[in-house]
């Protein structure tokens, strides 16, 4: 499998680089710029110490880690992050937000990691307006499999 090269910028380079875990991983580990405190019940933008030049075609999205909600009580706010390949500039640091389910506040440490990355192809559709998208109706919301 080829390698694709990406630009990125560490804001503190006492932490490490993104890194795949294993030889097969998908997505890589996102870590903690500094140490924060999550409110109960409330929401956070971690700093992830990083700006990426995600490369043209391509969108870095940033999914929550398996380990955040059972060990901290925490998932991404937005469910999946989003960062597209023209947000790279020189204080474009991605953030990662995260919203706390418990009713403690929840400390996460410099250097935890706390979400994953993973590079993904896309395209842009361009639109066609019609009248009929031509498919008969399947049902509504919730209607597969009933």
């Amino acid at each position: 499998m080829p390698i694709m090269q990406v630009k990125i910028k560490r804001i503190d380079t006492s932490l490490p680089l993104p890194e795949y875990k294993t030889a097969g991983a998908a997505a890589f580990d996102i870590y903690s710029r500094e140490d924060c405190i999550v409110p109960a019940r409330g929401q956070f933008k971690v700093p992830s110490n990083l700006i990426v030049a995600t490369p043209p075609g391509y969108v870095l999205l940033i999914f929550s880690r398996s380990s955040l909600a059972p060990r901290k009580g925490l998932m991404l706010a937005n469910s999946v992050g989003v960062i597209d390949s023209d947000y790279c500039g020189p204080t474009d640091e991605i953030l990662v937000s995260v919203y706390n389910l418990t009713d403690q506040e929840v400390k996460i440490e410099k250097g935890e990691r706390i979400a994953q990355g993973m590079f993904v192809k896309y395209e842009q559709g361009k639109w066609e307006e019609t009248e009929n998208v031509g498919s008969p109706d399947r049902g509504g919301f919730g209607s597969t499999g009933v």
